[in-house]
């Protein structure tokens, strides 16, 4: 008796997640989805072929150094890399010497040997990349009462993260007249901005990048808006994973490793096996 109960409560449990799920699926389908211009005109993250994609993807060195020098001239305004540190920054090409000295354009926080104050001071490659802000409320103060996030993790906390970054930032413009003729009270408030690749269009952040050559490569790049954007997006993809080269390369060894046993494994079997004949019925 007990088993026989135990078997209709589960079997009544099965219908009713059944019926729940089947009743679920079809609102959803035959619901009257109602129109608002985030659903019809919010464009999804425009593909961008970076070096460091796909399985043998390897970093560009010379475009993630360009977006570090964007992220420096143009973001650390608002946005911290409060999880990286100065000696990472040898990881993407920079020697010993270059990374003290890029670390020491920097000013972090410190304490005064004689008199015991916090203090300014130049970086070190050991520091971490300092807050912009003191506190999130100073943070939201200065920027229209909305908190510029950390991008340390920026790449992997959105969806199709190094895309997403890409066609946000060159993302910003007006209005479309298709979408003020349909929805007419569509508007940007103040202190907003259009960006047909924000969730729902409007964006509190301003436009970072502007103007051609608001940036000055030093490596002679020509600094168009496509290209900074890119290149900010390929530095921030590093900050998420700086080691995804690496765990690539560890990947393959290991899948290969793994064949190879799987192999020795079955060819094992057959000839431990070979001399048993399964019995007839």
């Amino acid at each position: 008796m007990i088993r026989i109960g135990g078997l209709l409560i589960g079997l009544g449990f099965t219908v009713v997640v059944l019926f729940s799920f089947l009743n679920g699926a079809y609102n959803y389908a035959t619901e009257e989805k109602v129109g608002a211009p985030e659903y019809e005109f919010y464009k999804k993250p425009a593909k961008v072929d970076f070096q460091q994609d796909g399985p043998f993807g390897t970093w560009d060195l010379a475009q993630v150094q360009r977006g570090y020098q964007v992220y420096k001239e143009v973001c650390a305004a608002c946005h911290s890399l409060k999880f990286v540190a100065f000696r990472d920054l040898a990881k993407i090409g920079y020697t010993e010497a270059e990374v003290k000295a890029l670390a020491a354009e920097w000013q972090v926080p410190g304490i005064d040997p004689n008199t015991g104050e916090d203090i300014l001071r130049p970086g070190l490659p050991t520091d971490n990349f300092p807050d912009v802000y003191p506190n999130d409320v100073a943070a939201a103060a200065a920027n229209n009462n909305a908190i510029p996030p950390d991008l340390s993790l920026m790449a992997k906390a959105r969806g199709d993260g190094t895309n997403y970054i890409h066609s946000l930032l060159a993302g910003y413009g007006p209005i479309p007249e298709e979408l003020k003729a349909k929805y007419p009270d569509f508007e940007t408030s103040t202190g907003l901005y259009f960006n047909e690749y924000f969730p729902n269009l409007n964006i509190a952040m301003a436009p970072p990048l502007t103007a051609t050559d608001q940036v000055t490569y030093t490596d002679g790049t020509p600094a168009t808006v496509p290209q900074m954007s890119q290149d900010v997006a390929a530095f921030l993809a590093w900050t998420a994973e700086p080691s995804l080269v690496e765990r690539k390369q560890t990947g393959w060894p290991i899948l290969g490793f793994l064949l190879f046993a799987t192999i020795l494994a079955y060819l094992s079997k057959q000839q431990i096996w070979a001399a048993v004949k399964p019995k007839k019925d």
